[in-house]
């Protein structure tokens, strides 16, 4: 799933993770939130020029998901989605939730995703991934219109 962020988001990412897989994959997932969302916050920055909102709506085969995000410095996560299995592969599919909201919390970004129709889990997921990563571009481009950072407050 970290690929397909890459990729679709155009991010360069090497990650390695070293975690406790013998006891269950929490504290890696959930790790690898908090270390990519420092990541992010570092990456963006003072926010200058940034367009600070991006959202996407991305298929993938049976699932359709819209994530949009805010990088104006409050945390919070709106995650809606059901999976209808408790795993996918070895990973347990509420770990998605606590992957974003380690995110969100650590990048300061505010993150909604919707999924809005999907059966298959693994589409689920990815569609969830790839649609943070496009969004996540979008909002972290820069425009020569905005002086400063988009905000009418001056500071985000």
């Amino acid at each position: 799933m970290l690929e397909g962020f890459t990729k679709h988001g155009l991010f360069d990412m090497n990650v390695k993770i070293d975690g406790d897989l013998n006891v269950d994959c929490h504290h890696s997932i959930e790790d690898c939130g908090i270390v990519l969302g420092q990541a992010i916050k570092e990456a963006i920055g003072d926010k200058k020029s940034i367009k600070r909102f991006g959202y996407f709506i991305l298929p993938m085969d049976d699932a359709l998901a819209l994530v949009s995000i805010d990088l104006g410095g409050r945390p919070y996560l709106d995650f809606q989605c059901d999976f209808t299995v408790e795993k996918c592969g070895e990973m347990e599919t509420a770990m998605v939730r606590e992957f974003f909201y380690a995110v969100s919390y650590s990048a300061m970004m505010n993150i909604h995703v919707r999924m809005l129709s999907g059966v298959n889990a693994h589409h689920m997921i990815e569609a969830i991934f790839k649609a943070f990563a496009k969004a996540l571009d979008q909002a972290t481009q820069t425009d020569d219109r905005i002086e400063g950072v988009a905000s009418t407050k001056g500071v985000i």
